[in-house]
This record gives structure tokens, sequence and C-alpha cells, in this order.
């Protein structure tokens, strides 16, 4: 079984080994620390960077316009802002250019709350960059789609943003294709032992999430409730702590931009309700527009956005992490609400 961080740092070994990826860089990506959360030790195109997230995005979009694909990443998201005039210019250059100069890079950045980061540490990020032309954005639940859709972005050819749930990089426990049992000891280092650890890199076989479907993790008759990252198990926790049966039918996004847009009317076609669950702001949240979405194409339809309170930032005690960002119980009272009309 592999977390998160260890499916991340597989895929990537296969990118550098056989997708010619050659360039992974940003703060402390490699060695001794391999990331902050450790998803790129042991890699051998890994790089450190200075601490300029302009730089990172700047030196990234400068090798794509030259053809050279590489993985580079903001070590947190909540750093990203200042790089926003960047992003907007790496997306519009393919199409500006009438598709002569393609931009092979991966943009990963660690988003979310649940680590008691404070608030300079628990920003969700998506919304923003789902508002940028040229760019696909992707955020996993769990190891396996990281690792697929990890592939799948180095192998886009184009931007994708690679949105980790920071809550979940050492969970998320999936078992991929030929993976031995206990990855964990054969990829991480350990940490008193730094100097002179090298891997042993399992052979795991080679696999792609396409960018786009979503996934149907439960069927229900009677809600569909859609989420990703790290909300997903939130509301799986709040699900299985009642007995709702078959009436709640949950979604996983995994791709915001291009999102899968035909199977989430196709449940909502058949629930006639719909619930939005997410940690980003809910000022000009990202699941508003998919609101606006079904409310187009299906009028009648039940819905409700539960998303983090519009603030500065996320407090870094439980009790002010709570009151600020959807619990448990707050998916749950949102779900028996909607289920009663």
């Amino acid at each position: 079984m592999a977390t998160i961080a260890q499916a991340l740092r597989l895929a990537l070994r296969y990118a550098e080994t056989g997708l010619g990826v050659t360039n992974i860089f940003g703060q402390d990506v490699g060695p001794p620390l391999g990331g902050v959360f450790t998803v790129t030790q042991g890699l051998a195109h890994a790089w450190n960077t200075p601490l300029d997230e302009r730089g990172i995005i700047g030196t990234a979009a400068g090798l794509a316009m030259i053809g050279v694909p590489s993985v580079c990443e903001i070590q947190f998201g909540d750093y990203i802002f200042n790089t926003v005039d960047l992003l907007r210019l790496v997306g519009n250059t393919c199409w500006s250019t009438r598709g002569q100069f393609p931009m092979p890079m991966v943009l990963m950045t660690p988003v979310g709350a649940g680590i008691h980061g404070g608030i300079y540490h628990s920003h969700s990020i998506e919304s923003l960059l789902t508002h940028l032309p040229g760019w696909k954005v992707v955020m996993p639940s769990n190891a396996r789609d990281a690792y697929g859709l990890m592939v799948s972005a180095v192998l886009d050819g184009n931007p994708v943003a690679f949105l980790i749930p920071k809550a979940l990089i050492r969970g998320g426990q999936a078992q991929l294709p030929g993976e031995p049992q206990d990855v964990g000891p054969l990829i991480t280092t350990p940490v008193p032992a730094r100097a002179g650890w090298t891997p042993q890199w399992p052979p795991v076989e080679p696999f792609c999430t396409a960018i786009g479907p979503l996934s149907v993790v439960t069927r229900g008759s009677d809600l569909t409730l859609l989420s990703y990252g790290r909300m997903l198990h939130v509301t799986r926790e709040a699900l299985q702590s009642q007995p709702l049966g078959e009436r709640v039918e949950l979604l996983d996004l995994r791709t915001l931009v291009p999102y899968d847009r035909d199977a989430l009317l196709a449940s909502v076609a058949r629930t006639r309700r719909f619930l939005v669950v997410n940690e980003d702001s809910s000022m000009t949240n990202f699941g508003e527009h998919l609101m606006r979405v079904v409310h187009e194409a299906l009028p009648a339809t039940r819905m409700r956005l539960l998303a983090a309170r519009h603030l500065p930032g996320v407090g870094l005690s439980q009790v002010l992490e709570d009151h600020t960002i959807p619990t448990a119980a707050d998916i749950l009272r949102a779900v028996e609400d909607l289920l009663a009309t």
C-alpha cells in the first residue's frame, strides 16, 4: 500500500526514467530533504531552487518554451499568489502562438487545511487556478489517482496544476499495480541516515488516470454529493456515521478543469438534489460554477454549497479550524436538510 506521497514519488520516478523528465525542482525538492512532504525523495533529477516562487515558475516556463518538460513545485499553495501574472502568461502561450509553443510543464503544490498550518499554510487555491485559461487543474483524493493523474499530467504536454491535499499526503493509501505490500521502507529516506541512502525502486506497472472523468465513489438515488481532495474523506466519514443506505451518490471530481460535465448532470438528473463540499473560500467558489451549470440544465434541482468561511486564513487550533472549514457534522446536517426537502 502506498501513501499519496509515495505514489507521487513512484510516478515521478517513472516520469524521469520513462517519459524524459530531467528537471524536477523547487524549494527543498532535491537532496537531502526531498521536499517538505518527501514527495521527491530519491529522485535522480530533483534539484533545489532558491526561495523564489516567481523564479521557479519562470524557469519551468522557459524550459517549456524550448520544449523541455518539467515538474516544478511551489512548497505551499499559499505562496503562489505572487506568480499569478506568470501563470497567466504560461496559460496563454500556446494559444497566442497558434500552437507553435506548447507548454509541457506540471506545477505541483500542496493545498488546503487539516495540518494546523495556520494563516499562511492552509489556503485552498483551486478556484483561483480555474480562472486561468490554458491550465488544467487536478486534485486527487487517494494514492492511485495521485499516481495516475501525475503520469497523465506529464504526458499532457500543456500546463497542468497538480494540487495535493496536504492533510492526505501521508495518507490516502491505495495499492498500485505491481507494488509490493510495504513500499514505504524501500523508497523513504530513514531520517537519521539520509547521507548515502539510495532508494530501492519497486517494479510498479505504469498507468494513467485520465484527466477529465470523475469517479463515482458510491451510488445513490436521492442526492448527488460532489467533493474532491481532503473533503472527500471528511464527506465519507459523515455519510458512514448514519444509516443513509443508498440515498446519497458520492462523486469524486478529481479534475476541476476540464471537469466531467456529462457525468455530473447525469447523476443530478436522477437525484434532483445537489450538494458541493470543498474547503476553498465560499466567495467565488468553483462549486458555484458547478451549481450554475446544473441550474441551467436542470432548473428544478435543490442545491447547496458547503465551503470554508470567507476569512483571511484558518486558525491554528482545532476549534478555530472546525469553525472555518466544513466538518463531518456540518456535511451531515446539509445532507439531511436536502434529503428532507
